[in-house]
């Protein structure tokens, strides 16, 4: 394994913990993986940027896909995954998913998960978009993440994991051999630690989340801003298919100059029967899908984006005044009590929507027990790539896919932890320097950032608009690096800034795979090659971060995910 050399400046750190393991995030992924590794004897830290129940978990409103009702089979999931993924899914580790989900939702509730059930009691399934069953558990009508995080949360501090809150992870640490040992971070002036410090240990786990905060519009929480992708690639890790970024279909539109987190309108609303409409009142997704507004969220976004240009309108409808106040009440209550918020009420007028940044399929590049190419870093959830999605997420995959692979990297540790003890195995951090590597963006550039990436990579890219976007995201980064060459300045340290240069890492990487993969496939959509081409990109685009700072990208072969065995140099450019 090469590692980079690279770190943001920071100040050294303060303080110091001893821990067997460190979760670095506190959604469905983090907290499952902390609660598995505390279960197995595990000192576990949890490392999380705001409070607890910050993170995307809390905002999920569709629910969680697995095979649980009846006449449906692991088999049938598997294979709507495989047909919204557009052929780059890993099938290895889509069956894992589709077989190990079920008992995973399970013990999902037997941790304190309590989801919507019908008049039998059993558990209420409903549909999402690309599924063709009903298998999509929910709670509160439409409040699945907030309820699966608040059982989560609960059960951490019952067994007291002990967590860090309001905490930016900065770095990974290595020893000199090149495995991991732990983490700095800055806390930010809450709890018993302040400022920059560090846990050490042998084994991170990476559950940090997306990274929709590049775009100015997006579903993401403020805190989603590629902390935990930027990390891996400055400690030498391989990250892959970050061009894949869906765009959900149905945002709340707020207005043409809206920024930041804007309010989500559930796929769920769409599988119990609302129409996707044009200002006429007509149907457009009727003729256009099998499925019609069911078809997969990639197909659903670029019908309504062409509906929009070929209208020259700035936003679609969702109708649902069918349903009645009742359902809304009872089904819906988040997203209605959002619209009515804004001054719009679903029960008794159409839903003005549009779509906006919501998930990344791909991220750091992992295998099928969540390792990462640097040993002792792990990675899962949103900020991982297993392979599951491909080019396209189904709906309601991503929770489940936090609870399956959390738990496969559990036993991967809970392994490794012992084979280590048995060898006397401890890695020693390499020292912190003083000198400042990693030159830092002004705050002021997140929002530069948000609209290069808005207008060049956005639903809609081209050759032109990604070769003009990825120039002005160099321009950026070339004119820090100059300025830290010519006078040894650098924006202040502060997490406004460790932020910026984290979005400018993760934005280069995305466009740079976005311009070289010619084709349209799943949620990447290149206006200039509209043809999927399976001939020469039915592959996937890896990328690693060089010591200076220059991108490291290559094609695989296949369709198939390569090892993560350590890095070896190879013929890359």
């Amino acid at each position: 394994m090469t590692s980079t050399g690279i770190r943001l400046h920071a100040p050294a750190p303060g303080w110091s913990i001893d821990a067997d393991v460190v979760v670095v995030g506190s959604g469905v992924a983090g907290l499952t993986a902390a609660l598995r590794c505390e279960a197995a004897g595990l000192t576990t830290v949890v490392v999380t940027k705001a409070l607890l129940d910050d993170g995307s978990t809390r905002w999920a409103q569709g629910g969680v896909a697995a095979a649980l009702g009846e006449g449906d089979t692991p088999e049938q999931h598997l294979d709507d995954t495989l047909v919204a993924g557009v052929g780059l899914c890993d099938e290895d580790a889509v069956r894992i998913l589709v077989t190990e989900g079920p008992d995973a939702v399970r013990r999902l509730i037997s941790t304190g998960a309590h989801f919507d059930t019908d008049a039998d009691g059993g558990i209420e399934l409903t549909r999402e978009g690309g599924h063709h069953r009903r298998r999509i558990v929910h709670a509160g009508g439409d409040a699945t993440g907030a309820e699966i995080s608040r059982a989560l949360v609960e059960a951490a501090r019952a067994r007291g994991v002990r967590m860090i809150e309001n905490a930016l992870v900065l770095d990974l640490l290595t020893d000199a051999e090149g495995r991991t040992a732990g983490v700095t971070l800055h806390v930010m002036g809450e709890g018993q630690h302040d400022g920059v410090g560090a846990v050490h240990a042998p084994a991170v786990v990476l559950a940090t989340g997306g990274m929709g905060q590049v775009f100015s519009a997006t579903t993401n929480p403020a805190v989603s801003t590629g902390d935990g992708v930027a990390l891996a690639l400055r400690a030498g890790a391989e990250v892959s298919d970050l061009e894949f970024v869906q765009f959900h279909p149905t945002v709340l539109f707020l207005g043409a100059d809206a920024e930041g987190q804007q309010p989500l309108v559930s796929e769920a609303v769409r599988g119990e029967g609302a129409h996707l409409v044009d200002a006429a009142g007509v149907r457009f997704m009727v003729g256009q899908h099998e499925l019609a507004e069911l078809a997969p969220r990639d197909i659903v976004a670029k019908v309504i984006t062409r509906r929009m240009q070929e209208q020259d309108a700035e936003h679609m409808f969702l109708d649902a005044r069918h349903f009645g106040a009742d359902m809304w009440e009872h089904r819906f209550p988040t997203i209605l009590a959002a619209c009515r918020a804004h001054g719009i009420d679903p029960v008794t007028e159409p839903i003005p929507i549009a779509p906006a940044a919501h998930y990344a399929s791909g991220g750091v590049r992992t295998d099928a027990r969540g390792r990462t190419t640097v040993p002792g870093l792990y990675a899962c959830g949103e900020v991982a790539c297993t392979g599951v999605h491909g080019a396209n997420r189904l709906a309601s995959n991503s929770l489940l896919e936090g609870l399956v692979y959390a738990e496969r990297i559990v036993t991967d540790i809970t392994e490794r932890h012992a084979a280590d003890r048995l060898h006397a195995r401890v890695p020693v951090p390499v020292p912190h320097t003083d000198e400042p590597d990693h030159p830092l963006q002004t705050p002021e550039a997140r929002f530069a950032i948000q609209r290069i990436m808005t207008e060049g990579a956005g639903v809609l890219r081209s050759a032109e608009s990604l070769t003009r976007a990825a120039e002005q995201l160099q321009r950026l980064h070339t004119e820090a690096r100059e300025a830290l060459a010519e006078n040894g300045k650098t924006a202040e340290p502060g997490v406004d800034t460790w932020e910026a240069t984290n979005l400018l890492c993760v934005a280069r990487v995305l466009v740079e795979a976005a311009l070289r993969r010619a084709e349209t496939r799943g949620c990447h959509w290149r206006e200039d090659h509209a043809d999927r081409d399976d001939a020469n990109w039915r592959r996937h685009i890896v990328v690693r971060l060089n010591p200076d700072r220059s991108l490291a990208v290559r094609t695989t072969d296949t369709a198939d995910f390569p090892p993560t065995r350590p890095h070896q140099p190879s013929q890359e450019q």
